[in-house]
């Protein structure tokens, strides 16, 4: 039986990481190692300096160990492969993330970097992501038959499966689309807009940015603007 470890970026809270989990035991035994609270774009950070608190968490899944991590989603898979589990896991997968994890994104983001973490300890690492907006549809329709497509399809070292499921309704979607290159574009051109004015001449700041949708053909951020589900492959930067 397939030993799968699975952990996210938004916390072991969010619901799209127990939809996960739920598919998941379709394909092996599960075991949950997620951090304790929202970690997103924390990218492939792991804890080096100070410790890391892992704790028992009752994620209401019969048959599922699941733990809370107080590390990034890099800990979760380093803490929770080499040490919570008394076995190596086959396949780490990470998700499914609230927002798309595709173009120039992946380089900040927690669950690739999750999934990055497992190639390096050399297990197979998926990255799962969907749209933010809260539509379900084709992700809960597809995400069974993407796993089976993908979990047993080993990879070279440093490279990971990334998945993306559009957030479109059922009537809108377009198909799956297979070995997408990593976009150069941007759902959104980041900007910083002060919101507070702070004592000492300091200002206060926050991220705030627009759609702009760019994207070529072929690439993954291509296809989930036209609706389509993305699969490809990513290397890590240093490959």
């Amino acid at each position: 039986m397939r030993k799968i470890l699975i952990t996210n970026d938004d916390g072991i809270e969010s619901d799209r990481l127990i939809r996960l989990v739920k598919v998941a035991k379709e394909f092996g035994e599960v075991w949950v190692v997620a951090p304790d609270g929202q970690r997103s774009a924390c990218s492939h950070s792991i804890t080096v300096h100070g410790m890391v608190d892992i704790y028992p968490f009752d994620l209401g899944v019969e048959g599922v160990k699941a733990y809370t991590c107080s590390g990034s989603p890099g800990d979760c898979v380093r803490v929770g492969s080499l040490s919570v589990m008394p076995y190596k896991p086959d396949v780490v997968l990470s998700g499914i993330n609230r927002g798309y994890n595709s173009a120039t994104d992946i380089q900040y983001s927690g669950t690739c970097g999750a999934a990055f973490e497992a190639a390096f300890q050399e297990y197979l690492g998926i990255a799962i992501s969907e749209g933010f907006r809260g539509n379900h549809d084709v992700t809960d329709k597809y995400l069974r038959d993407i796993l089976a497509e993908v979990i047993d399809k080993k990879l070279g070292f440093g490279e990971i499966w990334n998945i993306n499921f559009p957030e479109c309704p059922l009537e809108d979607f377009q198909g799956i689309l297979r070995d997408r290159t990593v976009s150069v574009g941007k759902f959104y051109k980041d900007s910083y807009k002060v919101v507070e004015t702070l004592p000492n001449g300091g200002k206060r700041y926050v991220i705030d940015g627009k759609e702009v949708r760019e994207a070529e053909d072929g690439s993954d951020l291509r296809a989930l603007f036209d609706n389509y589900i993305s699969i490809g492959i990513v290397k890590n930067v240093g490959l």
